[in-house]
């Protein structure tokens, strides 16, 4: 996969990578950012095909390692090894980054984080198929009215969860919008991803984030995910659904920044 990652880089201190999720780009992270950047060297990365990121080759299909390969060229100067703090889709290239080159990183916050999006017969926390091919469908159609749905339903129920969300408003698109040919590609990696045999020999000191309202992620798939990885802890958000970073800025935040901090 021959495609530019954007990388917004800032603060000073151990560097730390945010990977966004599915159709989004690193602009979600806007609300965290501040109080990261006060530990880290950050660097926020649109993943290719979205945001201000160059799209994948349309001959190549999207694909894990094709990410992996495009984020390490992108931070080349970076040696040192990362910290990644990945959202949903973000998580899984996480964890297959920590399998793949061990040396490379420093720990994984992986938040609402599933090894597999697609319920299977021996997987039962997961959503159904159906259900994340119509997700998909109405992104193509609409793709403004669905995320902004999508991002709304994320953060019912919490004050400082829609707050922030109106704050994100003109932020939520200012990237432009990944094409139909990179959504459907994203839809077909996130529905293939099954990381579930790949996660016990995954080192790397982890935390697993899930919000108790998630349903693209469900809480029982982060307890799987951090029971299965041999170095990790589990953090529950109350409810919070797939976004808690939005939702529950503070308690998000009280869970993640020890984590990072003892690293």
């Amino acid at each position: 996969m021959s495609a530019a990652v954007y990388v917004e880089s800032v603060g000073l201190g151990p560097p730390l990578v945010l990977l966004h999720g599915f159709a989004m780009h690193g602009g979600l992270f806007a609300p965290v950012l501040p109080d990261l950047a006060r530990r880290h060297r950050v660097h926020v990365v649109d993943l290719p095909g979205h945001g201000r990121s160059a799209p994948p080759s349309p001959d190549i299909p999207l694909s894990l390692d094709g990410i992996i390969a495009a984020l390490e060229a992108a931070l080349a100067h970076e040696p040192a090894p990362l910290c990644i703090l990945g959202w949903s889709l973000g998580g899984a290239v996480a964890l297959r980054w920590a399998a793949q080159d061990p040396r490379r990183i420093a720990c994984l916050a992986l938040v609402a984080t599933t090894p597999s999006f697609v319920a299977r017969d021996d997987w039962p926390h997961a959503m159904r198929d159906e259900t994340l091919r119509k997700f998909g469908d109405e992104l193509r159609v609409a793709y403004r009215l669905t995320l902004q749905r999508f991002l709304t339903l994320q953060t019912q129920g919490s004050d400082g969860g829609r707050a922030t969300l109106a704050a994100l408003r003109h932020q939520l698109f200012a990237r432009g919008e990944p094409t139909a040919a990179v959504l459907d590609q994203s839809l077909e990696l996130v529905r293939g991803i099954d990381l579930r045999a790949a996660a016990p020999t995954i080192r790397a000191p982890a935390l697993v984030v899930a919000g108790d309202r998630d349903t693209l992620a469900p809480r029982e798939a982060g307890a799987w995910l951090a029971n299965a990885l041999p170095n990790a802890r589990f953090a529950e958000i109350a409810g919070a659904a797939h976004a808690p970073f939005l939702s529950h800025r503070d308690d998000f935040l009280a869970a993640v920044t020890p984590f990072l901090d003892a690293r």
